[in-house]
């Protein structure tokens, strides 16, 4: 008798785990439709897709073909390094030099070893299918804590995307790795771990260097919740953490590395470009539509900073001040005001870029979902915010990119711009007010 009792009271915990479980899991059923709508349900929606994504993933690297483009070049590069080559300006592969930072070579260094010097393709595939299904974790993780996205929108993130797992799977780029990091960074300061999350950020940006793209909103975040002094060893930790990386090529040939690795003004091809194709060759080459490109992007950023992200009614040098001092009391920074900062900033740099290339989609693909469905807006249906999401993923499956197809991405871009324009952003002027007031 006495091993019974001991026996239910060992099954009881669980017992009640597992009828939570299901009484959970039942009023999910009754309300299946609230299912695809309600952002609650966005963990159990995406434990479904990620099963899902699974055999899709394991499906497309056994039935659809690899097609070499950078793999090769990655391998060769990084095999100058591990032969002794540390100066960048000698690190070539069969598409150009090496033209990214030193984390790069380090990850793409074990990759090296790990797929048997690069040749063994399948187990490369593989390792970036993990990869694929941890970017999705890290992204499902960011907006269940947002809860502004419903969930029926992930199938589209997901399993309806051929570019995305084409980047992954079957080209083996490295713009996965630079914002699978980037991600988890998001998702540590999202915990409030900014020290941390900094050091994610840099590391991403040590992959490659699209990740600047996040680094004003990010700066303003640092600003808004530190303050100047406070946020200079955030920023610290980013630089240190360059440094450190960078330092065996660094101390062979310092501007090789920096001007090779961090090349603002690398000219890009137009026979690749998927947003300017309407344009003539020879404006788009021009040095002075580039600066045009930056003056907008620059004055963009200046404006969401000035009007939707700081609305205290202070003036933004109330930024570099401590926090204590602030005439409006500091509050915490809540999700969603981390995540639209972040997610714009990135946004518009993508707006204004010179030129995207097809591998960039992943730039900015997992985060349209948030920039669509986070803000409000009467005269964007879920029906119209789906055409933008389909326009956009055609445009970037248009190979090779048509006036018409360039012409579209633009025309989506501006309706995501005018919305995260018109619509209310998590920084509310009036709260902040109030509390000013009181």
């Amino acid at each position: 008798m006495a091993a019974g009792l001991g026996k239910r009271g060992r099954g009881g915990p669980l017992a009640r785990t597992a009828g939570s479980c299901g009484q959970w899991l039942r009023r999910a059923w009754q309300e299946r439709r609230l299912l695809l709508l309600e952002p609650r349900y966005t963990l159990l929606v995406a434990a479904c897709l990620c099963l899902a994504e699974v055999g899709i993933t394991f499906w497309v690297i056994h039935r659809v073909a690899y097609t070499e483009i950078d793999w090769k070049a990655y391998m060769a590069q990084v095999e100058g390094v591990i032969n002794g080559t540390y100066d960048y300006t000698q690190l070539q592969g069969d598409t150009g030099p090496l033209v990214y930072p030193a984390g790069f070579v380090y990850i793409f260094m074990g990759l090296y070893y790990a797929t048997g010097r690069g040749t063994d393709i399948r187990m490369a595939q593989h390792i970036f299918a993990v990869l694929y299904l941890a970017t999705l974790l890290l992204v499902f993780l960011i907006y269940h804590q947002t809860c502004k996205v419903p969930p029926f929108v992930f199938f589209f993130m997901c399993c309806a995307s051929y570019r995305v797992h084409s980047i992954f799977v079957l080209r083996l780029f490295n713009d996965p790795v630079a914002m699978a990091l980037l991600f988890l960074s998001i998702n540590l300061l999202l915990a409030q771990r900014w020290g941390w999350g900094c050091c994610c950020f840099s590391l991403a940006v040590s992959v490659k260097m699209n990740v600047l793209l996040f680094a004003p909103g990010l700066l303003f975040l640092l600003l808004m919740q530190f303050g100047f002094r406070g946020a200079l060893p955030k920023l610290g930790i980013c630089a240190v953490l360059q440094v450190v990386l960078g330092l065996p090529f660094l101390l062979e040939n310092p501007i090789g590395y920096l001007s090779r690795s961090f090349d603002l003004g690398r000219q890009f091809l137009f026979r690749w470009t998927v947003n300017w194709r309407f344009l003539p060759e020879a404006l788009f080459l021009h040095r002075a539509f580039h600066l045009a490109l930056l003056a907008a992007h620059l004055t963009l950023l200046l404006l969401f900073a000035l009007c939707k992200w700081h609305r205290t009614g202070e003036s933004i040098l109330s930024l570099l001040k401590d926090p204590s001092k602030r005439k409006v009391p500091p509050q915490p920074l809540t999700p969603n005001q981390i995540i639209s900062t972040l997610f714009t900033s990135n946004f518009i740099g993508i707006c204004f870029s010179r030129s995207l290339h097809y591998q960039f989609y992943v730039w900015y693909f997992h985060t349209l979902p948030y920039l669509l469905w986070a803000t409000p807006a009467r005269w964007l249906t879920h029906l119209l915010r789906l055409l933008v999401l389909g326009l956009i993923e055609l445009s970037w499956n248009t190979y090779p990119s048509t006036s018409c197809s360039s012409a579209a991405l633009h025309i989506c871009h501006a309706v995501i711009l005018l919305q995260l324009w018109l619509g209310p952003q998590p920084f509310p002027r009036s709260i902040q007010h109030s509390k000013k007031a009181h």
